[in-house]
């Protein structure tokens, strides 16, 4: 048994095992476990069950649990991972891409990842890898022939962008859009803009280069003044200026490289909320070299996923699944893309948006007069925020129950938007459909 090994020895341990765990029920042989507790248990508890599975060490952080010989003993096991990788990060002197934003995080890090993979051997976050735990297990991933990293950042109060930073240390950054995200952690939206803007106040005082979404106001008035900054936009003054070519299917951008030189880019996806996705990956492709054949190839290519943006058919019906997440500004963009639909009817099927704090009435209430506003055929709400306002459309406890009543309903045609923050599960509602 060990006791607070200095970081160095600690790698020297990781590079010869098989990974970090830090869940025994994944845990695969050779790889090290970290005891990280969360709110409702004690991850010391399972050191010993990880050794049996065949964990080369245990790193727990309560001595109880550190009698085997293969247990390490820290003050802090969260510390000690954080600490692992960014010494893990410091053995590479590759570009490494911090992506931000109150909404497209994982879509556009995984358009850059598909682009810059058409030349770069790249690794990038997997899933949704990006907190204060994510972001350490996505470094410690990186493997030794990595030529670039695109690293997903995500935030619900001030300072963790920052210390999320301090960990991976960037040396390119964007941050996709700032809007009504997380506000109960943030407090504002001025809050939201500055917990984005660290990613930039680092790359300022790193000497890191920025790509700047110049169609944003928000982001462009705190992209940095000493540092080179790469701007992507619909404005003919953008480093990469484009504009929708077509978005009534799916998304189609024409990317102008001169007045007599333009690039046609397709996409797999819906909605004009993603145009400030795509043209980051445009941007980031061009700034590494990459022609245009192989950025308009790796957007291309990406076909969403996860509950994200997904398009399906059941029985003569369109069904957008958008599920994973939803705050004020998503909901909203994704109404608007519902209501451009030649599809009819249109149907709304909307859940609850969290982390809202005090601000959750009043922004429901805004969704919920947008969709009546745009003229969408049909709503249908679900979860506490949505059903406590005073309205007579239909609406439900819990996605389950949503279900169960759409797939009741005689729609013989039509477009079915399915949208909600990931803690309501409106995955169910398409499940449901499908049974």
């Amino acid at each position: 048994m060990w006791k607070n090994p200095d970081i160095a020895f600690l790698y020297q341990l990781f590079r010869q095992s098989k990974g970090i765990s830090i869940d025994t029920r994944s845990l695969q042989q050779g790889e090290i476990f970290i005891a990280i507790s969360g709110e409702n248990f004690n991850a010391n508890t399972f050191a010993s069950q990880a050794l049996e599975k065949g964990a080369a060490y245990a790193i727990v952080e309560d001595a109880a649990y550190s009698q085997h010989e293969k247990c390490i003993l820290v003050n802090d096991t969260l510390e000690y991972l954080q600490n692992l990788a960014r010494y893990h990060r410091q053995q590479f002197d590759i570009p490494i891409i911090g992506i931000t934003g109150s909404n497209g995080k994982t879509t556009t890090k995984e358009l850059l990842a598909g682009v810059l993979s058409q030349h770069y051997r790249v690794h990038f976050t997997q899933g949704n890898l990006n907190n204060h735990i994510g972001v350490p297990l996505s470094l410690l991933r990186m493997p030794q022939n990595t030529e670039i990293a695109v690293i997903e950042m995500g935030a619900n109060h001030l300072g963790e962008i920052a210390m999320l930073c301090n960990i991976a240390q960037p040396t390119h950054g964007l941050i996709t859009s700032i809007g009504k995200a997380h506000l109960e952690g943030f407090g504002s939206l001025e809050g939201v803009q500055q917990g984005k803007g660290e990613l930039f106040h680092y790359l300022a005082q790193h000497q890191g280069t920025a790509f700047v979404f110049a169609d944003d106001p928000k982001i462009s008035a705190i992209s940095p003044q000493n540092i080179p900054c790469i701007t992507y936009g619909s404005h003919a003054s953008c480093h990469v200026f484009a504009s929708v070519a077509d978005s009534k299917d799916f998304l189609h951008i024409k990317w102008h490289l001169s007045p007599q030189n333009e690039v046609n880019i397709s996409t797999y996806l819906l909605g004009l909320q993603h145009f400030g996705n795509v043209l980051a990956a445009i941007a980031v492709g061009n700034f590494f070299g990459l022609n245009t054949t192989n950025i308009a190839q790796g957007v291309a290519a990406y076909i969403p996923q996860n509950n994200r943006s997904e398009v399906h058919q059941w029985e003569g019906k369109t069904i957008v699944l958008d599920a994973y997440n939803a705050n004020p500004n998503s909901m909203a963009a994704a109404l608007h893309s519902l209501a451009k639909s030649d599809i009819r009817p249109r149907i709304a099927v909307l859940g609850d948006m969290a982390e809202l704090g005090e601000y959750a009435p009043k922004e429901h209430q805004a969704i919920l007069d947008l969709a009546q506003n745009l003229s969408i055929e049909h709503i249908i709400l679900v979860g506490e925020n949505f059903s406590a306002l005073a309205t007579t459309y239909p609406h439900f406890e819990n996605s389950t129950e949503a279900g169960i009543w759409l797939k009741t309903q005689n729609f013989s045609e039509g477009i079915i938007l399915i949208k909600a923050s990931r803690s309501v599960k409106m995955e169910k509602v398409w499940e449901i459909l499908q049974t």
